[in-house]
This record gives structure tokens, sequence and C-alpha cells, in this order.
């Protein structure tokens, strides 16, 4: 009850900090200025038409954010626009997959071109396009990974990487962090570890789950453990910086797993290399090499989901996982390789590839000739505008502007701002637990009104996350902040009105 109280006056004071901030400042921010001029929208159908269809026709599972969806009809690099002609920041990037911008002209130009020299056709035949797309994108990891095969979906890669480390290696377990998403086939739903994602049917056989290393929610964690611009406000254990406990523990948590679990041989060890629907979950420095190392005395291949985290998203690297000190078997990649087209690849080593010429195994639209030039000309605009770099830098930027809203709150209501790059998450606070959903709500639809869309994550949904295409510029930093925090001081007076 003292908790409570003492809660309640410090919630006061922060909402009567914000109702001074909200009277000395314009109380809606002011989207930045964009020259592009978006068609006016011609109605085909009404919004109630779509709305009946979308009730009637579309299954019940595909479900709309916000009280009123939002109705979108248009895009232009990292903005877009509803049927009203209204315009917002689109900071979700589309669930991280619009990497280079909506309708980027230079993708534009290079859809209309394919489209009217061939369309498709499938792998049976040699085009120019999957082996100038293929070369590329190996260009773009170390060796001995070079062996490209080209999908539709993150959750098919995953599930064509499953396969190969279980004929590689002779062996069917495999280990997957609690709290990971690989996708949600019949194949990947076991990979997943987040409880909403799970359907009642039998699925997880020969699947193992080690606890998720997070080093704000965890067991053990705090403000020395993360590879991350901005640590967690949470105390430490660690002495210093260059040897992290938390690392220890979950290391010990894996091994321990494995020994009272697992055979002596296994198939593979899944992980994201930042965990992007479990809500931005980055791990303590150095759990995934020494993670690797006992993937690898078990005679298993190590498989790095980079679906959320590659294309130079995450800033510091290309890869993810380079950043981790290691080098996968396996890498699956989707998301942002199309920049919203339905396209997705595997890259592995020769030796490991092979295990897919045991049985027949095809993909028919995989590499068509119009993906193919797709994901080429989106690498190239990833290269030449240098959007790696552009993400590092814009995304320190936002990182250490969340970070002091959340001080300024005392981690009560923003508890913890993490992530990498362009890759961010921040998690929301309610006396001390994770912000019930309908309190969320609450805040995205208020930043909705005020033009800017975000997604959500984490067991809880209680985590923005951020990850908007890599062309943002500094004022829409300033605007997201502005806004997230506007938003927050909404939050904070509607609850002081409830005391």
């Amino acid at each position: 009850m003292a908790n409570l109280i003492q809660f309640s006056s410090s919630l006061k004071n922060l909402c009567f900090k914000s109702i001074c901030r909200c009277l000395s400042t314009n109380s809606t921010p002011e989207l930045p200025p964009c020259d592009y001029i978006p068609e006016k929208y011609k109605t085909k159908l009404s919004r109630f038409e779509i709305e009946q269809i979308h009730r009637i026709n579309l299954n019940p599972c595909l479900t709309t954010c916000y009280k009123r969806p939002v109705f979108l009809t248009q895009g232009h690099m990292q903005y877009v626009w509803d049927d009203s002609g209204r315009r917002y920041l689109d900071m979700f990037g589309g669930i991280l997959t619009t990497s280079i911008g909506h309708c980027h002209p230079r993708l534009v130009e290079k859809i209309q071109h394919q489209s009217t020299k061939i369309w498709h056709t499938s792998s049976l035949y040699l085009t120019e396009e999957i082996h100038e797309f293929a070369i590329k994108l190996a260009n773009h990891f170390p060796e001995p990974l070079r062996c490209v095969f080209v999908c539709n979906s993150g959750s098919e890669a995953n599930d064509i990487a499953i396969t190969m480390s279980r004929l590689y290696t002779g062996s069917f377990d495999i280990i997957a962090l609690r709290n990971g998403y690989h996708g949600s086939t019949l194949s990947t739903m076991p990979l997943c570890s987040i409880g909403v994602w799970k359907f009642p049917m039998p699925t997880s056989f020969g699947f193992h789950y080690a606890s998720c290393p997070d080093p704000y929610r965890g067991r053990v964690g705090g403000r020395f453990c993360r590879d991350s611009l901005i640590q967690t406000n949470r105390h430490c254990d660690c002495i210093d910086a260059d040897h992290c406990q938390a690392a220890d523990y979950y290391i010990e948590d894996l091994q321990t797993m494995m020994d009272s679990c697992l055979p002596k041989k296994i198939a593979a060890m899944f992980a994201e290399s930042i965990q992007g629907v479990g809500g931005v979950v980055q791990y303590p420095k150095q759990y995934i090499k020494r993670a690797y190392e006992l993937v690898k005395q078990r005679n298993g291949l190590m498989v790095m989901d980079e679906v959320q985290t590659g294309f130079g998203r995450t800033g510091t690297n290309f890869w993810e996982f380079q950043s981790h000190g290691i080098l996968p078997d396996i890498v699956t990649m989707a998301k942002g390789i199309g920049n919203g087209f339905p396209m997705a690849a595997v890259i592995t080593t020769a030796e490991i590839a092979q295990t897919l010429t045991l049985g027949s195994y095809f993909n028919t639209f995989g590499g068509n000739p119009l993906a193919s030039a797709i994901g080429s000309t989106v690498l190239d605009v990833i290269d030449e505008n240098n959007l790696q770099l552009r993400s590092h830098n814009l995304g320190n930027k936002l990182l250490k502007k969340l970070a002091q809203i959340r001080d300024d709150y005392n981690g009560e209501i923003v508890g913890d701002v993490r992530g990498k790059g362009l890759m961010i998450g921040v998690e929301m606070m309610y006396q001390g637990k994770p912000m019930p959903k309908e309190q969320m709500n609450e805040i995205i639809e208020d930043c909705k009104d005020m033009g800017l869309i975000v997604g959500r994550g984490g067991p809880q949904a209680n985590v923005f996350r951020i990850a908007p295409p890599m062309c943002i510029n500094d004022d829409d930093i300033d605007f997201t902040v502005e806004t997230i925090r506007r938003s927050i001081e909404k939050y904070c007076d509607r609850q002081a009105n409830k005391k």
C-alpha cells in the first residue's frame, strides 16, 4: 500500500510537470514538411463497404490497429496517407519491412521496367536477375556463406533452415530462446516461445527452450550488460563492463538445459540477433558467442534469424550477428530484403546447402525475375545512400532523446529504452509491472491521432516498437520524440484525473 501511495504521489508530480510543459509549448507537434503531393483518393469502395468485407470475407485473425482503423491509400518514402488525405509518419515501416521507403522512386522505376521485360518464370530456367541478386547478396556476407536460396517469407526461410540443419547433422533436437519469434507456420511455430503465437496442437516435439537472457526483465541483468548506446537503469551485479555476470547466469542455464534435456548431438540453435516481436530484447554481452560454443560442442548448427535486424538496420553492421562475434552456419532473412515485396532468403555454406539435393525441393515464386530485380535494387539503394550509417547516426539520436523521456519520468512510466540503429524498443510500465493493454492502447491511439504510426510488441504488448524506413531525417526524429512525449503527458493527465 505504501508503494502504491508513493507511486500515486510521484505520478501526480510528474503529471503537474507535464501540464506545465504543455501550457508552454504547442500541444500538438507538427509533422515535418513534405514536398510530395499525393493523389486524391477516388472512392471505389466506401469505408463502410471495406469494413463489411473485412468482417465477412477476411479471416478474423487479421485484426487491425486502433479504435477506428487507419485506411491507408498511398505512401511515399517515410510517409503514408489515409483516405481523407491526412499524412502520417510511419515509424514502424510496415513491421520492419519498408527498409528504403514507401514507393521509393528507384524501386518504382525498376518494377516498371522489369514488368515489361519478364514478370515470372521459375528457377527451372536461367535468368539474369536471380544471378545478379544472388551474387550481390552473397557479397554482403563473409566466407563461406555463399549459397543462397530465395523464397517468399521469413517463416519459409526458417522452415528451410530447420530442414537443412536436421539433414546435415543427422540430429533432430533444436534449441530456441523463450520470447523468440521465427514465424507462425506449423513447422516454425515450435521455434516461437511467446504464448499468443501458439495454437492448441502438438507442435513442439524435438524443440527445447532456453531462458530469455533479458537484462531488463530477466532474472539477472543490469546497466553494464547490453551492447547498446542506452543501458537499462536496473542495478547490475557486474563489477565492470568487461565481464557480464548476467551472461554467466544465462549460459549456465543453457548448459543445464542441454545436460538435462538433450542428447549428446543436436541439430541447431535458432536465435534472433535482437528479438523483435518479443519487444526488441538485446542479450547480455557475449551470450550468443558463448551459446554458439556450447552448440558446437554438441555438433549443432547455429542459425541466426536476421529477418528484422538485417540489411543495415541496426547501424553498426549490415547483419547484427556480426556484433555478436560469430559466423553462423545458416542465416535467414526477409522483410527489408524486398522493401515490402514478398520475398525472403536463406544463405549457408555449399556443404550444408547440398542437403536439399537429397530429395526434391522447389519454390515456384522464389527468386523470380521481378522479385530478384527488386532485391537487387534494394541492396543498391542501401549501399549507395549509406543507409546503414544513416541508421546508426539517426538511431543514436533517437535513443538518446527517448532515454531522456525515460529519465524525466524516473523510469516509472517509461521503464526501458533499448535497441541499436533504427530498431528500438520503449518498454512502458505501470506500478512496477508491464503497462496494461488498455492503457498502452490509449497511448498508441494518441500517437496516431497526432500523425505518428508506431508498433508494439513484447509478451504483454507493452513495448513501443520503432523501426522506420531508413530514409527518415532529423526532423522526423524530433517529431517522433515530441509526439511520444506528448502522448505520455496525456496518459499522465488521464491517470491523475482518475485519482
